[in-house]
């Protein structure tokens, strides 16, 4: 008896098949990806949820927001140059005196508005930091895992629930701004790419003396 030959699969039909599966993925990744997400944004917003009720202390919040009339002038133009050339409070950071003075024109002295900025920074920087961990990995879980320890770290407390510590997530903010670009400037090799990097390096030391 001749023994028959299993007849394999046509070329064709096998790449549609893998096709088929890597789509699948994808979606699968896709659907994962923004589910963790959405996790990541509900359970940092949970747990930081209560600085909203929280008002000013009496520990530089005065000289950065309740006493500094420059701040109370919003966003002019003697306050950005007071912004850009003054060292107050021992520091130069142009853009967190521009954040504040923002928030003070939204929000006056109501504290709730300034911790909700802060909040929502942090929440960003959360994002941020997952995008850029997915990008750089490859992994979707070992990612969040990291993200949401970022997130949810009594470490950060003080950063996000101070207002006088605005200085602290926004240059975080720009920071991970500066590694997605650069990142991304690694996949394309374009000018243009650099320059962001460029950018947001130089804000962020705008926003923060290091």
């Amino acid at each position: 008896m001749r023994k028959g030959r299993m007849k394999s699969k046509p070329k064709h039909i096998n790449e549609k098949l893998l096709m088929k599966d890597n789509n699948a993925t994808n979606f699968l990744n896709k659907k994962y990806f923004y589910m963790i997400c959405l996790f990541l944004v509900i359970a940092t917003l949970a747990v930081y949820w209560q600085v909203l009720n929280n008002d000013f202390v009496i520990y530089d919040d005065d000289k950065y927001v309740t006493e500094n009339t420059h701040v109370h002038k919003g966003v002019t133009f003697d306050s950005l140059t007071w912004a850009f050339t003054s060292s107050h409070a021992s520091n130069w950071h142009p853009l967190t005196w521009i954040s504040h003075m923002i928030d003070y024109q939204l929000y006056g002295l109501n504290a709730r508005g300034h911790h909700l900025t802060s909040l929502l920074f942090h929440v960003a920087n959360t994002l941020l930091l997952f995008l850029i961990l997915v990008r750089m990995t490859g992994t979707l879980w070992q990612s969040s895992f990291v993200a949401a320890l970022f997130a949810l770290h009594p470490l950060h407390v003080e950063s996000v629930a101070w207002v006088a510590e605005r200085k602290d997530v926004l240059s975080t903010f720009f920071m991970m701004l500066t590694v997605w670009a650069y990142i991304l400037y690694v996949k394309k090799r374009e000018i243009k790419g650099y320059l962001l990097v460029v950018l947001f390096f130089v804000l962020g030391l705008m926003s923060k003396p290091m």
